[in-house]
């Protein structure tokens, strides 16, 4: 029986990035290379985008690309930006440009994180849906308005475009593409190798902050926040924050939205929300006790209000989060 051609993927980290941008998605396909003892696997290059074959990143590792982008001459099957450098917005239009033209030539890319901002930067997320990491979602939205971006899902794939979230999303991005090149059981196997789920439950919304408090502390919310939270088994209606900033409904509410771009019920429930999920994390109080502490109503109110916000139950997201003191102790 005839070996299939390995399929080349192009890996491209970025100066300056967390390692695990480049090696968790190198590392599958090198596990998945393994799996299938050269029959149809992958072929894996490092890439550096700049002139200099060394690519510093933040563990202070030091990669050695054998090639530049600009030296690749053989069919690219899959390319993977990983990461990026902020600097290079300004300074890398020669990068920019070598992406555009080598995007309609290979069968797949991808970016991990803020690798993102280099194919938008490319024009090759104008009018798709696209992902990077929810930390940035506000930033990447506002320079590139042009792009659909949700940054719920760990990964997106529009058309043979694929965007992965925060850093280790991009483990789930490789086990996913090669699943559609071998199908489950092979990806399987490799999630079994190297102690990984096959498919993360949840949203980047689990790990995530509901509100950026210190982007606020200047509003009107951010002034009101820490009351709130000593105050969150209270009503908290927008006539009882009025009143407490000494201001009118009407007034208090036009305020309120301006500066922090929410209204205050919305406000008052994110403060909820990012309380609860404290204890959930840190504490032994039950489900029932956190939603009276926070007032979130009864268990059935908190877990819709929950699943609202985080796209995950309060108790599943306890088991993904809790330390418990045991765990410390060991």
């Amino acid at each position: 029986m005839a070996r299939t051609k390995k399929k080349l993927i192009v890996a491209v980290p970025m100066p300056g990035i967390f390692l695990l941008d480049i090696a968790g998605p190198c590392d599958v396909f090198a596990a998945a290379d393994k799996i299938l003892d050269g029959n149809g696997g992958y072929e894996i290059l490092l890439a550096s985008p700049v002139s200099t074959k060394k690519i510093p990143t933040k563990s202070s590792v030091e990669l050695h690309c054998p090639v530049t982008v600009t030296a690749i001459t053989q069919p690219v099957d899959t390319l993977i930006i990983g990461g990026f450098s902020m600097p290079l917005l300004e300074k890398g239009a020669r990068f920019f440009q070598w992406l555009k033209n080598i995007y309609p030539k290979v069968n797949r890319i991808c970016s991990v994180c803020v690798g993102a901002y280099a194919l938008a930067e490319a024009g090759i997320l104008d009018g798709k849906q696209a992902t990077t990491h929810w930390e940035y979602s506000r930033q990447f939205q506002q320079r590139y308005p042009g792009v659909k971006v949700d940054t719920d899902p760990f990964f997106i794939r529009d058309a043979n475009v694929y965007t992965s979230g925060g850093v280790s999303s991009g483990i789930d991005l490789a086990l996913a593409l090669v699943e559609e090149d071998h199908g489950r059981e092979v990806a399987l196997q490799i999630a079994r190798k190297l102690i990984l789920q096959l498919k993360r439950p949840g949203y980047q919304a689990q790990f995530s902050r509901l509100l950026e408090i210190h982007r606020l502390e200047n509003s009107i919310g951010g002034k009101l926040y820490t009351w709130m939270i000593r105050h969150l088994e209270e009503e908290l209606s927008i006539e009882h924050l009025a009143r407490h900033s000494n201001m009118s409904v009407r007034n208090f509410t036009r305020v309120f939205l301006k500066e922090t771009g929410v209204t205050p019920a919305k406000f008052v429930e994110k403060v909820r929300v990012e309380v609860a999920r404290r204890y959930l994390e840190d504490s032994d109080l039950s489900i029932d006790q956190i939603a009276e502490k926070c007032g979130l109503g009864g268990l059935i109110s908190m877990r819709r209000t929950f699943i609202r916000h985080m796209n995950v139950s309060p108790s599943d997201y306890r088991r993904s989060f809790r330390v418990s003191l045991q765990e410390i102790e060991d």
